[in-house]
């Protein structure tokens, strides 16, 4: 397929929307939901930390994407090979030098969000908000990237995880809590099996493009048991909490997992290539349904 009919048949802002993945938002989402389930329960609800700390979440990971695209088309991971959903910059959609200024554009939009929060729940926040940015550049970027030596996984379920729930609570709370760290790993773990689907099934291509990921480290096996125990380990989460805290609403987050038991099949039973798409999509859904269950379980008791 040559690169003038992707052209003609993409419109600027379907170029975008493809960049931006949506599919892989709920990642940012849904933790974002949990902690403010949590905040709302503790009556300590705050409607501009949670719109700043939900916007800045999404712009976090829009930038990431965007900084992935870029960074492995350059490192030459996304190559005629590639089984996934387009990438823009090596399809020829948009111009490396374009992708660029939308990463530091897309970065730039943080900081007005991440002033406010340091003013309004202290200077922790300026420590997170830096981290944050430069791990979504560094992510596939950078001297040292680290999804290319394999910790993309532990990434992805710290800052979509632990991080980003407690961070949010406390945005609004202006106080750390340990039971908003511990709600945190449930979506932290279904942002790692997002990642360790993506590198099962991309792991010949990254293999050739010495993306040490998990997968190529470690083989197809690891990276199929690692999916598993990851949603398995997300479901224990809402149960532990609701015997904890006695709010046994939350367990409707433990149920929704059992959505994705016909992807966990297709991934035990060897899936490869453009079944593992189904999978991911999937998952993105199910990180989507787990924070609003989680979210609604949680508000209610």
């Amino acid at each position: 397929m040559t690169l003038a009919p992707l052209v003609m048949h993409h419109s600027p802002l379907s170029i975008w929307w493809l960049a931006i993945r949506p599919k892989t938002l709920g990642a940012a989402v849904a933790p974002v939901l949990i902690g403010i389930a949590l905040a709302w329960s503790a009556d300590v609800f705050h409607a501009g930390a949670a719109l700043a700390g939900l916007a800045g979440a999404l712009l976090l990971q829009i930038a990431a994407n965007f900084a992935n695209d870029y960074f492995d088309w350059k490192k030459g991971a996304d190559d005629a090979t590639r089984v996934g959903p387009t990438r823009v910059v090596s399809a020829g959609l948009v111009a490396p030098r374009v992708m660029k200024i939308a990463i530091v554009l897309t970065l730039l939009a943080v900081v007005p969000l991440a002033v406010y929060l340091v003013v309004r729940a202290g200077p922790a926040f300026a420590v997170i908000a830096a981290t944050a940015i430069l791990f979504a550049v560094l992510y596939t970027g950078g001297p040292f990237p680290l999804a290319y030596v394999g910790l993309g996984d532990i990434v992805a379920f710290a800052f979509f995880g632990p991080v980003a729930v407690a961070g949010t609570f406390a945005a609004q709370a202006q106080r750390f809590d340990w039971l908003s760290v511990i709600a945190g790993i449930g979506p932290g773990c279904l942002a790692m099996t997002l990642i360790a689907v993506n590198n099962l099934r991309d792991r010949e291509g990254d293999a050739r493009a010495k993306k040490r990921t998990l997968a190529v480290r470690f083989g197809a096996r690891f990276a199929r048991v690692e999916i598993v125990l990851s949603v398995v380990a997300a479901a224990a989460v809402p149960i532990v909490l609701a015997v904890l805290t006695h709010r046994w609403f939350v367990v409707a987050a433990s149920i929704a997992c059992l959505s994705l038991v016909p992807a966990l099949r297709l991934v035990l039973a060897g899936g490869e290539g453009m079944t593992l798409n189904r999978v991911l999509a999937a998952t993105g859904r199910l990180l989507l349904l787990y924070g609003a269950t989680f979210a609604v379980g949680w508000a209610i008791g």
